[in-house]
């Protein structure tokens, strides 16, 4: 049996050997890749990022992005979203030299979406993101995609959705994992919109999937929160229910097109009212609730117009500022819990008896509470050696 493949006909265990830079990686017919090889691509090596075909330092990779290679944009995302300890330090060093070569240009445009499933995000980010693109801007688009607690997998299917931003110079889409735990939201969609600010992106639209925890989170790193709903969602009572209506800043009820135009009026108008019932405070800024079509078209420069009215608020009013030094602060505790828990999950004396403690805990021998002090005796007592130079 016989494989085809571009490198001539490779016969059933035999082995293809490409030469990649300083590692090799070595693929069977019909086998699996070995664990380790994977892993090499992975590897630190005197400082430096080992890749296919290059070996970089992190000044080399920011600068690279900062040039705007996509490749390189790419991989610099891959690497402050792992969570292995050595490539934090290495995402860290790389914000770091963000920082020291200073902005690219005016701070971007930061705008979260999000909406319940079948609303048409992702198609309305595409469509949106297209006019951008048409007026100058250049536009990078990060949807967090939920992680399996089962699986730990991700669908990461978004990109499929945004067919015309997909194949523009000037944006750049990155369907990401939202890890198994919160906070995994929290920072890697925070460092991977450093990332594409540096190099050069001056929109960020930030994509959630349904409505969750996950919704919080970006709600908390965005400039502009923008719901993206549909017309016979619910009416006014079951809207003020909706606790995503108090983060919106700007609501947009898309599909108004064909016959569904005039019910997408009708929820407008609807929402409207309730607020102006959830915003009932004398100086309180009501959102604004408009109608689009990603289809069509239609209405959705308006929603976009609305963003900026709404940023343009807040730089008024000294707000942007005061939101984006809230959200450093924020960061800055997301950095430390995230890093925390990361670090005692990854630690060999925590990792070796996990399942232990989880056995005991299951059989009713060992309590949560005890088992929890148990394990943060043995990260006290462990704490990596470089947290102590």
């Amino acid at each position: 049996m016989t494989q085809p493949n571009d490198h001539g006909d490779l016969k059933w265990g035999e082995e293809y050997k490409p030469e990649w830079g300083e590692w090799q990686s070595t693929v069977q017919a019909g086998g699996q890749r070995d664990a380790s090889q994977l892993e090499a691509a992975k590897q630190l090596v005197n400082g430096r990022i080992m890749g296919r075909s290059e070996q970089m330092t992190i000044a080399e990779l920011a600068v690279k992005v900062r040039e705007g290679s996509r490749r390189h944009l790419a991989r610099a995302i891959t690497l402050v979203e792992s969570s292995r300890v050595d490539d934090r330090a290495q995402a860290y060093e790389l914000l770091r030299e963000f920082r020291r070569l200073g902005p690219v240009g005016p701070p971007a445009v930061r705008v979260g979406v999000t909406g319940v499933p079948g609303a048409g995000k992702s198609t309305f980010i595409d469509a949106l993101g297209v006019k951008l693109i048409e007026q100058g801007h250049k536009v990078a688009v990060l949807a967090v995609d939920p992680s399996s607690s089962k699986s730990g997998g991700s669908v990461l299917g978004d990109r499929t959705r945004m067919a015309a931003l997909a194949v523009s110079d000037n944006a750049f889409i990155r369907p990401s994992p939202s890890g198994n735990h919160l906070g995994g939201v929290a920072r890697a969609t925070r460092e991977a919109m450093l990332v594409a600010e540096a190099a050069g992106y001056d929109v960020v639209l930030i994509e959630t999937v349904g409505v969750g925890q996950s919704e919080v989170a970006v709600a908390g790193m965005v400039d502009t929160f923008l719901l993206v709903t549909l017309a016979r969602a619910g009416d006014q009572l079951q809207g003020i229910k909706k606790g995503i209506l108090e983060m919106a800043d700007v609501i947009s009820v898309n599909k108004a097109d064909g016959d569904n135009e005039a019910a997408s009026r009708v929820a407008a108008r609807e929402l409207k009212s309730a607020m102006k019932l959830i915003n009932s405070a004398p100086n309180a800024r009501v959102p604004e609730v408009l109608t689009s079509s990603s289809y069509t078209g239609i209405g959705l420069m308006e929603v976009w117009e609305a963003v900026l009215e709404h940023r343009e608020h807040l730089q008024q009013s000294g707000g942007l500022d005061r939101r984006r030094a809230v959200q450093q602060r924020d960061w800055m505790w997301s950095l430390i819990d995230g890093t925390l828990l990361d670090t005692l999950r990854q630690l060999p004396v925590v990792r070796n008896r996990k399942a232990e403690f989880e056995r005991l805990v299951m059989s009713g021998d060992l309590s949560a509470v005890d088992a929890a002090e148990q394990v943060l005796e043995l990260f006290g007592a462990n704490v990596p050696q470089t947290w102590l130079s």
